[in-house]
C-alpha cells in the first residue's frame, strides 16, 4: 500500500453514499416536477395504427400525454450518434418490445402509472427479426428503409450502411495476402463462436429530470457523457448550446449504459409539451430494455505452419445491434481490432458488421467489442494448440508482439510486455497454490479515447480547492485519481480538495466517461490546469515577498519564501487587498497538446492476462471459479486501492456473461428482461482465491506515466473459463454462456479419447 490508500483517499464519497446523503438523479426534486411514465410496445415490429389517449388525458391530475404525434413542434424528431434512426418516440411504427410509444405527465407517479391503463393502441403486426443471422438472410424485413449518416459525431469517422439492408455498419481491414498463405499453411482452422446479448444491469437504473425556462432547458440525469446530451438535446430542440445545461449527481454505475445518451430526449420533449419539470425514473426493468451488449456471431479460419506460428487470419464478425445504432458502428470497428489479439499476423481479412433486429438497441458496454471479439480468438488458440499437441501458453508466446510491434498499421505499436504479463499470471496462479492454471487468455486492445477534455481548479481564500471538470463518477475511482493528481501538483492535502459534480455550465467541455480515457485525459487537463493555478500563485507570491517565482514554493494551504509562510488568505490580502479571492487555473487537453501527438489511436494499449482454474460437478454441470488471477500493465497506480478494484470487478463482471447472463428472445418477445429472471454474479461465485498484478513502468502517457484501465480485465475471462473446461473436463464450448445445461450436455457428449 502507498501514502494515499486510506478509505477517504480511494472514495472521497464513500461516507456520502453509506450514509444515505449522496444525491443521485431519482433524487432531485424541482419546484412544480411532475412525474412521467412510459407506455411501452408489446410487439416487436408493427405499424402504430391507432393510438387513443383521450381517456388518460382526461383523467384528473393528468397533465399531458406525449406521442409521437407532437414531435413536429422540434427541430429534429430522430437523433443518433453515427445515424439519426431514432424517434424521440415512436412515430408511426415500432421496432422492438418496449420501445416508448406514449409517455404520460402526471401529478403523481400512481396517477400517471394508472393512466397507462387507459390507452388504447392498435398494431399492424409486421414480420420481424429477433437474431442478426436472420437480419441478414435473403428477404429479411427492413427496419429502416434509408440510414441517414451522421458524419464524425462520436468516434472517429462514420458509419457505412449498406443500402437495402438492415447492416448499419460494414467495417473490413485487409493486409497481406491470406489465400497464398494458407495455401503454404501446414494447418488451417475454422471454428465459430457465439457471444450473447447482456444486460448493464447497473443498479441506478436509467432517471433523467428535465426543466424549461423559456428557451432555457435544465436536465439532471445519472449521464456518462455530459456534453454529448447536450449536443443531442441542442439539436433535437433547436437551441444554442449555451442554452443548455446538464447536471450529473452521483451515478450509481454505468458500464457503458448511460454513455452517449439514452432517455434524455423523450423526458425533455415531455417537459416541452407539459411547460412542469419532469421527472422519469425507469424501473431496472425498464432500463433493462433501454440498452444492453451487442450479440456476436463470429468465424474464426486461421492458417499456421508446422510450429504453430499464425500466417494469416480470416474473421467474420456479425454483431447484433438491436432496433437503433446507437454505438454500434463503434463496436464493430473495435472488435474488428480486438479479434486479431497481440499477436503479429501479417495476413489478415476481417470485416465486422452491425445489424439491426427487432430486439433492444445494443450499446456501449465496458470494452466495446472486445468481450465478444476475445472470447473467439482466445478460444481458437487453445483449440489450435491441443490439435498441435503445443502447450497453449507456449503457443501463444511464439505468436506475440514484442514491445514495440505493430498490430495493423493504422494502430500505434505495442507499448507493453505481454510475454512478462503472461509469466507474472503464472507465478501468481502458483503462489495461490494447486499448481499452474487450467486456463488461460489474454487480450491487447485500443481504448477509444477522444483526447479532447477541459478542466479548472479553483483554489480558495481558505486553502480549500475545487476541481471541476465533466468527467463522471460511476463507480471507477475517478474522483480520487484526480483530486490526488491536483494534489500531488499543487503540494496540498487530498483532504483539502474537492472534486465537483458534473456541470455542463460551470465546467469545461469533456467528451464523456468511457473506453478508460478518465484517467489520461482529464488527469492530464487537470494537472495541466493545477500547474496553471501553480504558476499564478507563485506569480502573486513573488510580488509580495519581492522575489522570483523560482524562490517560492507551495506549502500546504499556503506558500513559502525561505522561511516565511504566508497562507493563501493572506497571500490574497497582500495580493488583493481583501482577504478573499482565489486563483483559477484552466486547461484543455486537445490532439496537439504541448506538441505532442495524441491523434494517433490508441494513446495508449490496455492489455490483460486472466488464468484459472475451475471446478465442476459433473452430474449437474455447475460451474465454479476456484482460483483467478488478472494482470494488467497500467504504467501507474495513481490510486492502488481503485485500480485493484477496478480490475477485480471487471472480472467479476466478465464471470457474469461467461457462466450465466444473456438477454433471452422467443418470437420476438425478450423472455428474461426482469431482474427476478436475470442472473448476475453473486458475492458467493467471486472465486476463494483471487488476485489481481499490476505493472508499473511509469511509461504511460498520462500524469505520473498512468495508463487508463478498467476495460481490459473483463476480456480474458470467458475463454479462459472455457479453457479450462477443456484441460480440466476435456469438453469445448463455442457458445456463451456457459450454463450447467450446456456444460452437461457436453459431459455426456464427450469422447472417449477427449482429454
Amino acid at each position: 500500500m502507498n501514502d494515499t490508500d486510506t478509505d477517504a483517499a480511494s472514495r472521497p464519497d464513500l461516507l456520502e453514499k453509506v450514509t444515505g446523503r449522496a444525491v443521485y438523479a431519482s433524487d432531485i426534486s424541482v419546484p412544480g416536477m411532475a412525474q412521467g411514465r412510459i407506455l411501452r410496445s408489446t410487439v416487436p415490429h408493427a405499424r402504430i395504427v391507432r393510438l387513443d389517449c383521450a381517456a388518460a388525458a382526461a383523467l384528473e391530475d393528468v397533465i399531458t400525454v406525449l406521442t409521437g404525434a407532437d414531435l413536429a413542434s422540434l427541430a429534429q424528431d430522430h437523433w443518433g450518434l453515427f445515424l439519426k434512426d431514432r424517434p424521440v418516440i415512436a412515430v408511426d411504427k415500432v421496432r422492438y418490445v418496449g420501445e416508448p410509444v406514449a409517455l404520460v405527465v402526471a401529478e403523481t407517479a400512481a396517477i400517471a402509472e394508472a393512466a397507462l391503463d387507459l390507452i388504447d393502441v392498435d398494431y399492424e403486426d409486421l414480420p420481424f427479426v429477433d437474431n442478426a443471422v436472420s437480419a441478414i438472410a435473403q428477404g429479411a424485413p427492413l427496419l429502416h428503409e434509408s440510414h441517414e449518416t451522421i458524419a464524425d459525431f462520436y468516434f472517429k469517422g462514420e458509419a457505412k450502411p449498406v443500402a437495402g439492408s438492415n447492416v448499419f455498419q460494414k467495417f473490413q481491414v485487409s493486409t497481406g495476402d491470406v489465400d497464398a498463405a494458407e495455401a503454404a499453411a501446414a494447418g488451417v482452422f475454422e471454428h465459430s463462436y457465439s457471444f450473447p446479448g447482456v444486460s448493464h444491469f447497473a443498479l441506478e437504473p436509467h432517471c433523467v429530470v428535465a426543466a424549461f425556462e423559456e428557451a432555457d432547458l435544465t436536465v439532471w440525469s445519472g449521464a456518462q457523457s455530459p456534453t454529448a446530451v447536450q449536443k443531442v438535446l441542442s439539436r433535437v430542440f433547436g437551441l444554442a448550446l449555451a442554452n443548455i445545461r446538464v447536471i450529473v449527481p452521483h451515478v450509481g454505475g454505468g458500464f457503458g449504459g448511460k454513455a452517449s445518451v439514452k432517455v434524455e430526449p423523450l423526458v425533455a420533449a415531455a417537459a416541452y409539451k407539459a411547460r412542469r419539470p419532469v421527472r422519469v425514473a425507469l424501473s431496472l426493468e425498464e432500463s433493462m430494455l433501454t440498452c444492453r451488449r451487442l450479440g456476436a456471431e463470429i468465424t474464426l479460419r486461421t492458417a499456421v505452419d508446422e510450429n504453430g506460428k499464425v500466417l494469416a487470419k480470416r474473421a467474420a464478425i456479425l454483431l447484433d445491434g438491436g432496433a437503433y445504432a446507437d454505438t454500434g458502428p463503434a463496436v464493430a470497428v473495435k472488435a474488428a481490432h480486438r479479434v486479431i489479439g497481440p499477436y503479429g499476423i501479417e495476413n489478415l481479412e476481417i470485416e465486422a458488421k452491425a445489424v439491426y433486429t427487432n430486439t433492444v438497441p445494443g450499446a456501449a458496454f465496458r470494452s466495446i467489442g472486445g468481450p465478444q471479439a476475445v472470447w473467439a480468438t482466445e478460444s481458437q488458440m487453445d483449440e489450435i494448440a491441443e490439435s498441435l499437441t503445443i502447450d497453449p501458453v507456449e503457443l501463444r508466446r511464439r505468436n506475440l508482439l514484442p514491445r514495440g510491434g505493430k498490430i495493423l498499421d493504422t494502430l500505434r505499436p505495442l507499448d507493453v510486455d505481454m510475454g512478462e504479463m503472461l509469466s507474472q499470471a503464472d507465478r501468481a496462479m502458483t503462489a495461490l497454490g494447486s499448481g499452474p492454471a487450467a486456463g488461460l487468455a489474454m487480450a491487447a486492445t485500443d481504448p477509444g479515447i477522444m483526447p479532447i477534455g477541459g478542466a479548472l481548479v479553483r483554489v480558495l481564500a481558505d486553502g480549500s480547492i475545487v476541481v471541476m471538470s465533466n468527467s463522471v463518477e460511476i463507480g471507477q475511482g475517478v474522483r480520487a485519481v484526480l483530486r490526488e493528481v491536483a494534489a500531488k501538483t499543487l503540494n496540498q492535502d487530498p483532504a483539502a480538495i474537492r472534486v465537483a459534480n458534473p456541470d455542463t455550465a460551470a465546467a469545461p467541455f469533456d467528451w464523456g466517461t468511457g473506453a478508460s480515457r478518465s484517467t489520461v485525459i482529464m488527469g492530464l487537463a487537470v494537472e495541466d490546469a493545477a500547474r496553471d493555478a501553480s504558476d499564478q500563485i507563485l506569480a502573486l507570491a513573488a510580488s509580495v515577498f519581492d522575489g522570483a517565482p523560482n524562490d517560492i514554493r507551495l506549502v500546504p494551504r499556503g506558500v513559502a519564501h525561505g522561511d516565511d509562510v504566508l497562507s493563501f488568505q493572506n497571500l490574497y490580502h497582500k495580493a488583493f487587498g481583501v482577504d478573499s479571492g482565489e486563483v483559477v487555473g484552466r486547461a484543455m487537453v486537445t490532439p496537439v497538446r504541448g506538441g505532442s501527438d495524441f491523434t494517433k489511436s490508441p494513446l495508449f494499449w490496455e492489455t490483460a492476462v486472466g488464468a484459472c482454474d475451475v471446478e465442476v460437478d459433473e452430474e449437474t454441470g455447475e460451474v465454479a471459479v476456484s482460483r483467478y488471477v488478472g494482470v494488467a500493465d497500467i504504467g501507474r497506480a495513481i490510486n492502488r486501492t481503485g485500480a485493484e478494484g477496478q480490475e477485480e470487478g471487471a472480472s467479476v463482471q466478465g464471470m457474469g456473461h461467461a457462466m450465466f447472463e444473456h438477454l433471452d428472445y422467443v418470437d420476438g418477445q425478450p423472455v428474461n428482461a426482469t431482474p427476478v429472471a436475470y442472473r448476475v454474479p453473486a458475492a458467493g461465485d467471486i472465486p476463494a482465491h483471487a488476485h489481481t498484478v499490476l505493472i508499473e513502468n511509469g511509461d504511460g502517457p498520462g500524469p505520473m506515466g498512468a495508463k487508463g484501465m478498467g476495460e481490459g480485465g473483463i476480456l480474458p475471462v470467458a475463454p479462459a473459463i472455457a479453457n479450462a473446461l477443456a484441460r480440466r473436463h476435456g469438453i469445448r464450448i463455442r457458445d456463451l454462456p456457459l450454463t450447467p445445461e450446456r456444460i452437461w450436455r457436453a459431459l455426456r457428449n464427450r469422447g472417449d479419447d477427449a482429454p
